[in-house]
């Protein structure tokens, strides 16, 4: 599962060390009942972008500005651990600035508030805008959810004489699950690199049907233009 961070988070102090601070005392009071799930869940996003946009600044020289920006965050359940246990989550964070396109990486620990350093492995690298060879998108079939898909089908299929009215609807969710994983696959873009850069993977532009996937993609084409 992917989805798409808070793109314009409010603008916070640019302290991480005060950042950090704020989350640890939302979580608190969240853990005591101080704040309800809802605002806890949007507090937490606009105070992680803001953790996170305040990592990146500190690395940038003097004269250098963040043009755009977009966050996701994804998950998946893994074979090896309990489905009552929440996973761990992967948060991405571009920034596009006048000279480089930044990646923050990071996992966000159920229960912990995030920290943006070597207790959440947060990785910070990028790419020169005059190393990015292009965007390139890409496209993957949803196979986990065509596998699904398959299972709950035969699954209806093989029980169908003991299922009267469930049979046909798992059959025909079987069969949505399969479509829907052919037919809508998972898009990125990919900047690539040219090399001498410290990148050694495609940085990946996730959710690009989002308005601030889309703004970074059409920022990255026209500075590559520029170059």
């Amino acid at each position: 599962m992917r989805r798409e961070l808070h793109p314009e988070a409010i603008h916070m102090t640019t302290s991480p060390e005060v950042l950090r601070d704020n989350l640890k005392e939302l979580y608190s009071k969240h853990t005591v009942g101080d704040v309800s799930e809802r605002v806890f869940q949007g507090e937490v996003a606009e105070l992680t972008v803001a953790l996170y946009r305040a990592v990146i600044q500190r690395s940038l020289e003097a004269d250098e500005r963040i043009l755009a920006e977009h966050h996701t965050i994804s998950s998946h359940f893994r074979l090896t651990q309990s489905i009552l246990r929440e996973p761990e989550q992967n948060a991405t964070s571009l920034f596009l600035t006048d000279r480089r396109l930044l990646r923050l990486r990071s996992k966000v620990m159920p229960g912990q508030p995030p920290t943006a350093d070597c207790r959440d492995e947060t990785v910070v690298d990028g790419i020169p805008l005059d190393h990015i060879n292009g965007l390139f998108p890409e496209r993957q079939f949803r196979m986990g959810e065509a596998l699904v898909g398959a299972a709950v089908f035969l699954f209806a299929v093989f029980f169908f004489p003991w299922l009267a009215i469930t049979g046909p609807v798992l059959i025909g969710l079987g069969i949505l699950g399969i479509l829907h994983s052919i037919l809508l696959p998972t898009r990125w873009f990919e900047a690539r690199s040219a090399g001498g850069s410290s990148v050694h993977d495609p940085i990946t532009i996730f959710s690009p049907g989002k308005k601030s996937a889309r703004v970074l993609a059409r920022s990255i084409k026209e500075r590559i233009n520029r170059a």
